[in-house]
Protein backbone atom coordinates (compact mmCIF):
# COMPACT_ATOMS: atom_id res chain seq x y z
CA UNK A 1 0.00 0.00 0.00
CA UNK A 2 1.35 3.41 -1.26
CA UNK A 3 2.00 5.56 1.95
CA UNK A 4 3.17 9.55 2.23
CA UNK A 5 6.23 9.86 4.19
CA UNK A 6 6.27 13.51 4.38
CA UNK A 7 5.60 16.78 2.15
CA UNK A 8 8.16 19.28 0.54
CA UNK A 9 7.48 22.59 0.03
CA UNK A 10 9.85 24.50 -2.77
CA UNK A 11 9.74 27.75 -4.61
CA UNK A 12 9.62 26.88 -8.37
CA UNK A 13 11.08 31.15 -9.63
CA UNK A 14 13.12 30.85 -12.80
CA UNK A 15 15.92 31.74 -11.32
CA UNK A 16 16.47 27.96 -9.68
CA UNK A 17 16.46 26.69 -13.06
CA UNK A 18 18.69 29.75 -14.61
CA UNK A 19 21.31 29.26 -11.56
CA UNK A 20 21.46 25.04 -12.51
CA UNK A 21 22.22 25.34 -15.89
CA UNK A 22 24.57 27.96 -16.05
CA UNK A 23 26.91 25.94 -12.88
CA UNK A 24 26.12 29.31 -10.56
CA UNK A 25 26.71 26.30 -7.30
CA UNK A 26 29.08 27.59 -6.11
CA UNK A 27 28.61 31.69 -6.45
CA UNK A 28 28.27 33.36 -3.02
CA UNK A 29 25.43 35.01 -4.23
CA UNK A 30 23.40 31.95 -5.53
CA UNK A 31 24.84 29.32 -3.24
CA UNK A 32 21.84 29.53 -0.49
CA UNK A 33 19.50 28.46 -3.31
CA UNK A 34 21.87 25.14 -3.88
CA UNK A 35 21.96 24.40 -0.56
CA UNK A 36 18.19 24.70 0.46
CA UNK A 37 17.83 22.17 -2.35
CA UNK A 38 20.50 20.34 -1.05
CA UNK A 39 18.47 19.38 2.01
CA UNK A 40 15.42 18.28 -0.01
CA UNK A 41 17.66 16.12 -2.75
CA UNK A 42 19.30 14.05 0.82
CA UNK A 43 15.70 13.77 2.23
CA UNK A 44 14.61 12.24 -0.98
CA UNK A 45 17.04 9.90 -1.08
CA UNK A 46 17.36 8.82 2.18
CA UNK A 47 13.38 7.97 2.66
CA UNK A 48 13.34 5.96 -0.93
CA UNK A 49 10.71 7.94 -2.23
CA UNK A 50 9.23 6.69 -5.31
CA UNK A 51 7.30 9.33 -6.24
CA UNK A 52 6.29 13.04 -5.93
CA UNK A 53 3.06 14.27 -5.98
CA UNK A 54 3.96 17.77 -7.82
CA UNK A 55 1.30 20.45 -6.66
CA UNK A 56 2.55 23.78 -9.41
CA UNK A 57 1.08 26.18 -11.97
CA UNK A 58 1.62 26.94 -15.16
CA UNK A 59 2.68 30.31 -16.51
CA UNK A 60 0.60 30.88 -19.54
CA UNK A 61 2.96 28.08 -21.57
CA UNK A 62 1.14 24.84 -21.67
CA UNK A 63 -2.10 26.25 -20.45
CA UNK A 64 -3.66 28.77 -21.81
CA UNK A 65 -6.63 31.28 -21.37
CA UNK A 66 -8.90 30.02 -23.85
CA UNK A 67 -9.66 26.86 -21.48
CA UNK A 68 -8.09 27.27 -17.93
CA UNK A 69 -8.96 24.54 -15.38
CA UNK A 70 -8.79 25.17 -11.73
CA UNK A 71 -7.00 21.99 -11.30
CA UNK A 72 -5.87 19.37 -13.78
CA UNK A 73 -4.10 16.28 -12.95
CA UNK A 74 -1.12 14.69 -14.99
CA UNK A 75 -1.85 11.30 -16.31
CA UNK A 76 0.83 11.11 -18.85
CA UNK A 77 3.81 8.83 -18.56
CA UNK A 78 6.59 11.78 -19.68
CA UNK A 79 6.74 15.00 -19.12
CA UNK A 80 9.14 16.87 -21.44
CA UNK A 81 10.27 20.79 -20.48
CA UNK A 82 8.48 22.84 -22.14
CA UNK A 83 9.39 26.01 -24.28
CA UNK A 84 8.86 29.14 -22.86
CA UNK A 85 9.90 31.69 -25.47
CA UNK A 86 13.70 31.11 -25.60
CA UNK A 87 13.90 27.36 -26.17
CA UNK A 88 13.41 24.83 -23.55
CA UNK A 89 15.74 24.12 -21.16
CA UNK A 90 18.13 21.66 -21.53
CA UNK A 91 16.84 18.74 -18.65
CA UNK A 92 15.85 15.14 -18.50
CA UNK A 93 12.32 14.60 -18.94
CA UNK A 94 10.21 13.88 -15.70
CA UNK A 95 8.73 10.21 -15.84
CA UNK A 96 5.14 9.62 -14.33
CA UNK A 97 3.20 7.05 -12.82
CA UNK A 98 0.29 5.98 -15.18
CA UNK A 99 -0.90 3.58 -12.02
CA UNK A 100 -1.12 5.83 -9.23
CA UNK A 101 -2.40 8.87 -11.22
CA UNK A 102 -5.18 7.67 -12.62
CA UNK A 103 -5.89 6.07 -9.12
CA UNK A 104 -5.90 9.52 -7.90
CA UNK A 105 -8.14 10.85 -10.43
CA UNK A 106 -10.76 8.38 -9.78
CA UNK A 107 -10.64 9.24 -6.12
CA UNK A 108 -10.58 12.85 -6.79
CA UNK A 109 -14.16 12.50 -8.63
CA UNK A 110 -15.53 10.04 -6.60
CA UNK A 111 -15.46 13.09 -4.05
CA UNK A 112 -16.31 15.53 -5.99
CA UNK A 113 -13.29 17.27 -7.15
CA UNK A 114 -14.46 17.77 -10.86
CA UNK A 115 -10.75 17.67 -11.95
CA UNK A 116 -9.53 18.19 -15.72
CA UNK A 117 -6.83 15.56 -16.69
CA UNK A 118 -3.70 16.34 -19.49
CA UNK A 119 -1.43 14.49 -20.80
CA UNK A 120 0.80 15.75 -24.35
CA UNK A 121 1.97 18.75 -22.49
CA UNK A 122 5.09 19.75 -21.82
CA UNK A 123 5.87 21.46 -18.10
CA UNK A 124 7.54 24.58 -17.71
CA UNK A 125 9.26 25.94 -15.12
CA UNK A 126 6.57 25.58 -12.40
CA UNK A 127 7.74 21.77 -12.05
CA UNK A 128 11.22 21.96 -14.14
CA UNK A 129 12.92 24.55 -11.72
CA UNK A 130 12.71 22.34 -8.38
CA UNK A 131 12.55 19.61 -9.61
CA UNK A 132 15.16 19.51 -11.94
CA UNK A 133 17.46 20.53 -8.33
CA UNK A 134 16.78 16.81 -7.44
CA UNK A 135 19.33 15.26 -9.69
CA UNK A 136 22.52 14.66 -9.09
CA UNK A 137 26.01 14.49 -10.71
CA UNK A 138 25.14 11.09 -11.87
CA UNK A 139 22.01 12.33 -13.64
CA UNK A 140 18.82 13.30 -13.08
CA UNK A 141 16.30 12.34 -10.14
CA UNK A 142 15.69 8.70 -11.32
CA UNK A 143 11.40 8.59 -9.29
CA UNK A 144 8.36 9.55 -10.54
CA UNK A 145 6.20 12.53 -10.59
CA UNK A 146 2.11 12.82 -10.94
CA UNK A 147 1.80 16.50 -11.16
CA UNK A 148 -1.49 18.65 -10.36
CA UNK A 149 -1.51 21.90 -12.38
CA UNK A 150 -3.54 24.45 -10.24
CA UNK A 151 -5.21 27.87 -12.14
CA UNK A 152 -3.92 30.05 -9.92
CA UNK A 153 -3.25 33.48 -12.48
CA UNK A 154 -6.88 34.08 -13.61
CA UNK A 155 -9.51 35.03 -10.86
CA UNK A 156 -11.04 33.62 -9.34
CA UNK A 157 -8.80 30.86 -8.58
CA UNK A 158 -10.21 27.61 -5.70
CA UNK A 159 -9.90 29.44 -2.05
CA UNK A 160 -7.63 28.18 0.50
CA UNK A 161 -10.60 25.80 1.63
CA UNK A 162 -10.94 24.42 -1.26
CA UNK A 163 -7.39 23.45 -1.41
CA UNK A 164 -6.75 22.16 2.03
CA UNK A 165 -10.16 19.81 1.16
CA UNK A 166 -8.04 18.34 -1.55
CA UNK A 167 -5.48 17.87 0.48
CA UNK A 168 -7.50 15.75 2.32
CA UNK A 169 -8.52 13.61 -0.31
CA UNK A 170 -5.28 13.41 -2.16
CA UNK A 171 -4.12 11.43 1.59
CA UNK A 172 -7.16 9.16 1.25
CA UNK A 173 -6.04 8.46 -2.70
CA UNK A 174 -2.43 8.00 -2.17
CA UNK A 175 -3.14 5.52 1.04
CA UNK A 176 -5.85 3.55 -1.26
CA UNK A 177 -3.20 2.77 -3.58
CA UNK A 178 -2.26 -0.98 -3.80
CA UNK A 179 1.27 -0.35 -4.74
CA UNK A 180 3.87 -0.72 -2.69
CA UNK A 181 5.68 3.22 -2.75
CA UNK A 182 6.39 5.95 -0.75
CA UNK A 183 5.35 8.97 -1.97
CA UNK A 184 5.80 12.55 -0.96
CA UNK A 185 3.82 15.89 -1.17
CA UNK A 186 5.50 18.68 -3.16
CA UNK A 187 4.41 21.69 -2.92
CA UNK A 188 5.97 24.55 -5.17
CA UNK A 189 5.49 28.23 -5.79
CA UNK A 190 6.10 31.50 -3.42
CA UNK A 191 6.61 32.15 -0.97
CA UNK A 192 6.36 36.30 -1.08
CA UNK A 193 6.68 38.31 -4.60
CA UNK A 194 4.87 40.50 -7.65
CA UNK A 195 6.08 40.77 -10.92
CA UNK A 196 3.63 43.01 -12.48
CA UNK A 197 2.58 46.68 -12.40
CA UNK A 198 3.81 49.36 -10.01
CA UNK A 199 4.07 46.67 -7.38
CA UNK A 200 6.59 44.96 -8.65
CA UNK A 201 9.41 43.62 -6.57
CA UNK A 202 7.10 43.43 -4.13
CA UNK A 203 8.39 41.30 -1.04
CA UNK A 204 7.50 40.70 2.64
CA UNK A 205 10.10 38.34 4.09
CA UNK A 206 8.51 38.28 7.64
CA UNK A 207 4.71 37.63 6.19
CA UNK A 208 6.59 34.63 4.84
CA UNK A 209 8.04 33.28 7.97
CA UNK A 210 4.22 34.00 9.19
CA UNK A 211 2.96 31.99 6.57
CA UNK A 212 5.23 29.05 7.58
CA UNK A 213 5.08 28.96 10.92
CA UNK A 214 0.98 28.85 10.58
CA UNK A 215 1.77 25.94 7.88
CA UNK A 216 3.30 23.83 10.26
CA UNK A 217 1.66 24.75 13.53
CA UNK A 218 -1.89 25.94 13.17
CA UNK A 219 -2.68 25.28 9.26
CA UNK A 220 -6.37 26.52 9.68
CA UNK A 221 -5.80 30.20 10.19
CA UNK A 222 -4.49 29.99 6.65
CA UNK A 223 -7.36 27.82 5.31
CA UNK A 224 -9.82 30.48 6.96
CA UNK A 225 -7.68 33.65 5.10
CA UNK A 226 -9.58 34.72 1.78
CA UNK A 227 -7.34 35.11 -1.53
CA UNK A 228 -7.51 38.66 -1.45
CA UNK A 229 -5.97 38.45 1.60
CA UNK A 230 -2.75 36.51 0.16
CA UNK A 231 -2.39 38.55 -2.34
CA UNK A 232 -2.18 41.57 0.01
CA UNK A 233 -0.23 39.77 1.96
CA UNK A 234 2.27 37.83 -0.82
CA UNK A 235 1.97 39.57 -3.52
CA UNK A 236 -0.71 39.26 -6.34
CA UNK A 237 1.33 36.36 -7.60
CA UNK A 238 2.98 35.81 -4.46
CA UNK A 239 -0.62 34.13 -3.38
CA UNK A 240 0.09 31.30 -5.61
CA UNK A 241 1.42 29.57 -2.10
CA UNK A 242 -2.11 28.74 -1.48
CA UNK A 243 -0.88 25.96 -3.23
CA UNK A 244 1.16 24.89 -0.20
CA UNK A 245 -2.50 23.82 1.60
CA UNK A 246 -3.16 20.92 -0.59
CA UNK A 247 0.56 19.62 0.74
CA UNK A 248 -0.32 20.46 4.10
CA UNK A 249 -4.14 19.18 3.73
CA UNK A 250 -2.34 15.83 2.55
CA UNK A 251 -0.15 14.74 5.93
CA UNK A 252 -1.87 14.08 9.18
CA UNK A 253 -2.14 16.85 11.54
CA UNK A 254 1.60 16.12 13.31
CA UNK A 255 4.39 16.91 11.29
CA UNK A 256 8.36 17.26 12.26
CA UNK A 257 9.73 19.87 10.54
CA UNK A 258 12.93 18.58 9.35
CA UNK A 259 14.16 21.91 7.14
CA UNK A 260 13.27 25.32 6.38
CA UNK A 261 15.26 28.27 4.59
CA UNK A 262 14.14 31.25 2.93
CA UNK A 263 16.42 33.30 0.99
CA UNK A 264 15.40 36.77 -0.96
CA UNK A 265 18.14 37.61 -3.62
CA UNK A 266 16.37 39.75 -6.08
CA UNK A 267 12.33 39.23 -6.82
CA UNK A 268 11.10 35.68 -5.09
CA UNK A 269 11.73 34.74 -1.54
CA UNK A 270 12.95 31.72 -2.36
CA UNK A 271 11.80 28.74 0.14
CA UNK A 272 12.96 25.25 0.96
CA UNK A 273 10.99 23.58 3.61
CA UNK A 274 10.07 19.38 4.43
CA UNK A 275 7.95 18.32 6.95
CA UNK A 276 8.23 14.38 8.38
CA UNK A 277 4.40 13.05 8.53
CA UNK A 278 4.25 11.87 11.33
CA UNK A 279 0.79 10.13 11.29
CA UNK A 280 -0.07 6.58 12.22
CA UNK A 281 -0.98 4.29 8.92
CA UNK A 282 -4.75 3.93 7.93
CA UNK A 283 -7.22 1.21 9.50
CA UNK A 284 -7.33 -0.75 6.45
CA UNK A 285 -10.86 -1.41 6.67
CA UNK A 286 -11.49 2.15 6.09
CA UNK A 287 -9.10 1.78 3.15
CA UNK A 288 -11.14 -1.27 1.79
CA UNK A 289 -14.14 1.02 1.78
CA UNK A 290 -12.72 4.01 0.37
CA UNK A 291 -11.74 1.42 -2.40
CA UNK A 292 -15.05 0.49 -3.01
CA UNK A 293 -15.95 4.26 -2.81
CA UNK A 294 -13.72 5.06 -5.88
CA UNK A 295 -15.04 2.23 -7.82
CA UNK A 296 -18.91 2.40 -7.18
CA UNK A 297 -20.10 4.95 -9.81
CA UNK A 298 -17.93 2.54 -12.53
CA UNK A 299 -18.55 -0.99 -11.39
CA UNK A 300 -19.93 -3.37 -14.25
CA UNK A 301 -19.52 -0.04 -17.02
CA UNK A 302 -16.72 -2.78 -18.68
CA UNK A 303 -19.28 -5.67 -18.83
CA UNK A 304 -22.04 -4.24 -21.20
CA UNK A 305 -21.53 -5.99 -24.12
CA UNK A 306 -20.51 -4.20 -27.21
CA UNK A 307 -19.38 -1.69 -24.88
CA UNK A 308 -15.61 0.06 -24.75
CA UNK A 309 -15.67 2.63 -22.32
CA UNK A 310 -13.04 5.42 -22.73
CA UNK A 311 -11.02 5.34 -19.39
CA UNK A 312 -7.74 7.44 -18.80
CA UNK A 313 -6.02 4.22 -19.28
CA UNK A 314 -7.40 3.72 -22.76
CA UNK A 315 -6.91 7.29 -23.61
CA UNK A 316 -2.85 7.57 -22.77
CA UNK A 317 -2.51 4.35 -24.35
CA UNK A 318 -3.96 5.75 -27.34
CA UNK A 319 -3.09 9.27 -27.17
CA UNK A 320 -0.92 9.29 -30.42
CA UNK A 321 -3.27 8.32 -32.88
CA UNK A 322 -6.59 10.08 -31.23
CA UNK A 323 -4.44 13.23 -31.54
CA UNK A 324 -3.36 12.38 -35.17
CA UNK A 325 -7.17 11.68 -36.19
CA UNK A 326 -8.40 15.09 -33.54
CA UNK A 327 -6.01 17.02 -36.00
CA UNK A 328 -8.40 16.57 -38.61
CA UNK A 329 -9.92 19.75 -37.43
CA UNK A 330 -7.14 21.71 -39.19
CA UNK A 331 -7.64 22.20 -42.90
CA UNK A 332 -3.81 21.60 -43.36
CA UNK A 333 -3.88 18.70 -41.60
CA UNK A 334 -7.57 17.20 -43.28
CA UNK A 335 -5.56 17.97 -46.92
CA UNK A 336 -2.67 16.10 -46.25
CA UNK A 337 -4.58 12.91 -44.80
CA UNK A 338 -6.55 13.20 -47.73
CA UNK A 339 -3.73 13.38 -50.26
CA UNK A 340 0.04 12.52 -48.85
CA UNK A 341 -1.10 9.55 -45.81
CA UNK A 342 1.73 7.58 -45.26
CA UNK A 343 3.63 11.00 -45.32
CA UNK A 344 1.85 12.94 -42.80
CA UNK A 345 1.68 9.51 -40.69
CA UNK A 346 4.95 8.88 -40.60
CA UNK A 347 5.87 12.49 -39.43
CA UNK A 348 2.93 12.34 -36.66
CA UNK A 349 5.12 8.53 -35.62
CA UNK A 350 2.34 6.08 -35.78
CA UNK A 351 2.90 3.00 -36.13
CA UNK A 352 2.61 0.58 -39.17
CA UNK A 353 -0.50 -1.21 -36.89
CA UNK A 354 -2.01 2.00 -36.48
CA UNK A 355 -2.09 3.47 -40.01
CA UNK A 356 -3.38 0.28 -41.46
CA UNK A 357 -6.21 0.65 -38.89
CA UNK A 358 -6.59 4.22 -40.26
CA UNK A 359 -6.02 3.26 -44.41
CA UNK A 360 -8.19 0.58 -44.15
CA UNK A 361 -11.10 2.05 -41.78
CA UNK A 362 -11.48 -0.64 -39.51
CA UNK A 363 -13.70 0.83 -37.53
CA UNK A 364 -14.82 -1.37 -34.62
CA UNK A 365 -11.15 -2.82 -34.38
CA UNK A 366 -10.27 1.18 -33.79
CA UNK A 367 -13.24 1.55 -30.89
CA UNK A 368 -11.71 -2.06 -29.49
CA UNK A 369 -8.42 -0.14 -29.41
CA UNK A 370 -9.02 3.10 -27.80
CA UNK A 371 -10.22 5.45 -30.34
CA UNK A 372 -12.57 7.57 -29.10
CA UNK A 373 -15.41 7.59 -31.32
CA UNK A 374 -15.46 11.11 -32.00
CA UNK A 375 -12.36 11.69 -33.61
CA UNK A 376 -13.57 8.51 -35.89
CA UNK A 377 -16.45 10.66 -36.74
CA UNK A 378 -14.06 13.48 -37.87
CA UNK A 379 -12.11 10.87 -39.45
CA UNK A 380 -16.04 9.90 -41.76
CA UNK A 381 -16.23 13.19 -42.23
CA UNK A 382 -12.82 13.77 -44.32
CA UNK A 383 -13.53 10.75 -46.28
CA UNK A 384 -17.09 11.61 -47.02
CA UNK A 385 -18.74 8.97 -45.03
CA UNK A 386 -21.38 9.29 -43.24
CA UNK A 387 -22.30 8.70 -39.33
CA UNK A 388 -24.73 5.68 -39.66
CA UNK A 389 -21.96 4.03 -42.24
CA UNK A 390 -19.66 3.39 -39.40
CA UNK A 391 -23.01 3.05 -36.81
CA UNK A 392 -23.18 -0.06 -39.06
CA UNK A 393 -19.61 -0.96 -39.64
CA UNK A 394 -19.39 -1.70 -35.65
CA UNK A 395 -22.32 -3.82 -36.12
CA UNK A 396 -21.34 -5.78 -38.63
CA UNK A 397 -24.20 -4.88 -40.93
CA UNK A 398 -24.36 -3.10 -44.39
CA UNK A 399 -25.74 0.68 -44.52
CA UNK A 400 -28.89 -0.62 -45.73
CA UNK A 401 -29.84 -3.19 -43.24
CA UNK A 402 -28.92 -1.25 -40.11
CA UNK A 403 -31.18 1.76 -41.98
CA UNK A 404 -33.99 -0.37 -41.70
CA UNK A 405 -33.83 -0.65 -37.66
CA UNK A 406 -34.26 3.48 -37.37
CA UNK A 407 -37.12 4.96 -37.40
CA UNK A 408 -36.10 7.37 -40.36
CA UNK A 409 -33.63 5.99 -42.41
CA UNK A 410 -31.56 8.66 -42.70
CA UNK A 411 -27.66 9.59 -43.41
CA UNK A 412 -25.56 12.62 -41.92
CA UNK A 413 -22.44 13.22 -40.33
CA UNK A 414 -20.46 16.47 -38.69
CA UNK A 415 -19.12 18.23 -42.31
CA UNK A 416 -19.66 21.18 -42.82
CA UNK A 417 -20.57 23.43 -45.51
CA UNK A 418 -19.89 22.46 -49.27
CA UNK A 419 -18.93 19.49 -47.82
CA UNK A 420 -21.92 18.44 -45.97
CA UNK A 421 -23.96 19.41 -49.07
CA UNK A 422 -22.05 16.59 -51.51
CA UNK A 423 -22.95 14.04 -48.89
CA UNK A 424 -26.26 15.04 -49.04
CA UNK A 425 -26.55 15.12 -53.10
CA UNK A 426 -25.04 11.35 -52.70
CA UNK A 427 -26.88 10.52 -50.75
CA UNK A 428 -30.45 11.66 -52.60
CA UNK A 429 -28.90 9.85 -55.85
CA UNK A 430 -28.68 6.20 -53.94
CA UNK A 431 -32.23 6.47 -52.78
Amino acid sequence: MARIIGGIGASHSPTIGYAKDTGKQDSPAWKPIFDGFDHIRAWVREQKIDVIFMIYNDHVTSFFFDHYSAFALGIDDCYRAADEGGGPRDVAPAHGHLGLSQHIAMSMMADEFDLSVFQGKPVDHGVLSPLSMLGDAQGPWAGRIVPLQVGVLQFPIPSAKRMWKLGKTLRKAVESYPEDLNVAIMATGGLSHQVHGERAGFIDEAWDHEFLDLLENDPEKLVDMRIAEFAAKSGMEGAEAVMWLIMRGALSDQVRRLHRQTYAPSVTNIATLIFEDLGDAPDPAAVAAYRQHIAHELEGVGDIPGSYPFTHARSQANFRINRFLHALVQPEHRDRFKHDFDALADEHGLSDEEKDLIRNRRWIDMVRRGVSFFVLEKMAAVLGVSNPEVYAAFRGESLEAFLATRKVPMTYSVAGGDQARAMDSANQAAR
